[in-house]
């Protein structure tokens, strides 16, 4: 049994999990914040969450609920300058 340190991962490779907080800074410097790097990103976050929650053999309606969830929640800020205006009217 031989008693090797763990190899390091580089910082730009490590996932955000990993990240300790003082090197926080340093591995958001080191992301990509080109437009295609954007988009990776996001392609990234999708691919992990159909994975995880839509491409499943027993599926349920949990990944599908979460969608729904962001939509209504994104809607509801997108539209908050106009409701909050609505709040103490009486309608009579």
């Amino acid at each position: 049994m031989s008693s090797q340190p763990p190899l390091s991962v580089p910082l730009r490779e490590q996932k955000l999990l990993d990240v300790k907080l003082h090197q926080l800074p340093a591995w958001i410097m080191k992301r990509d914040f080109s437009p295609s790097g954007i988009v990776k990103a996001f392609r990234r976050g999708y691919d992990a969450y159909f994975n995880k929650y839509i491409d499943v053999k027993k599926g349920g309606i949990g990944g599908v609920s979460m969608v729904l969830a962001a939509y209504i929640l994104l809607n509801y800020c997108a539209a908050y300058k106009e409701l909050k205006h609505e709040r103490r009217r009486k309608y009579h």
